[in-house]
């Protein structure tokens, strides 16, 4: 099962930069236009591609599951941007998270240091595990990732989301 989730994911994840990298060229946007901020300059990147290969838990449970992420996010105008990550929940689930965000530069003083903040819809967490989510219905349940991260060159980052009473991610994330 594990293998066949990493294939889904890697597939998935092709295929978004396949098409990332096709519509790259454009000035559109994938994103809804009210996301972006009107007036403000258009960000340095076209996007983000996450890949989270950790996962802590905060309690153990011999039912967890290594959790893989792969996100890709546009970024718009403003330090706005919007995204879909998909996962294999902590209990070995294929699981979507699709999003919209806000980040926040230059925290504390220090031009590396980022905040970011993301809402959405998660879907994944179903048959015995569906409560393992708050306020989950039929797979689907809303989700606000915080998290933190530091720029290590232009284009690469590290990151930690929190991921409410369940957890921290540990990612990395290249801008493209």
């Amino acid at each position: 099962m594990r293998h066949l989730t990493i294939a889904l994911l890697s597939t998935a994840l092709a295929i978004l930069l396949a098409s990332a990298t096709a519509h790259a060229g454009t000035s559109e946007h994938y994103c809804p236009s009210f996301l972006a901020v009107d007036g403000a300059p258009e960000p340095a990147h076209r996007g983000e591609i996450v890949f989270s290969p950790y996962t802590h838990h905060w309690s153990h449970s011999p039912e967890h599951k290594p959790v893989v992420l792969v996100a890709l996010d546009e970024q718009l105008p403003g330090n706005r941007f919007c995204g879909m990550a998909l996962f294999s929940n902590s209990f070995g689930q294929p699981s979507t998270y699709v999003y919209a965000g806000q980040q926040f530069n230059n925290m504390l003083g220090n031009p590396n240091l980022f905040v970011k903040v993301t809402a959405g819809i998660l879907y994944g967490y179903v048959g015995q595990y569906k409560d393992k989510v708050p306020l989950n219905h039929g797979g689907f349940s809303p989700a606000i990732i915080p998290s933190i991260g530091y720029r290590l060159t232009e284009h690469d980052s590290v990151q930690v989301k929190v991921l409410g009473t369940a957890g921290l991610m540990f990612s990395y994330g290249r801008s493209f």
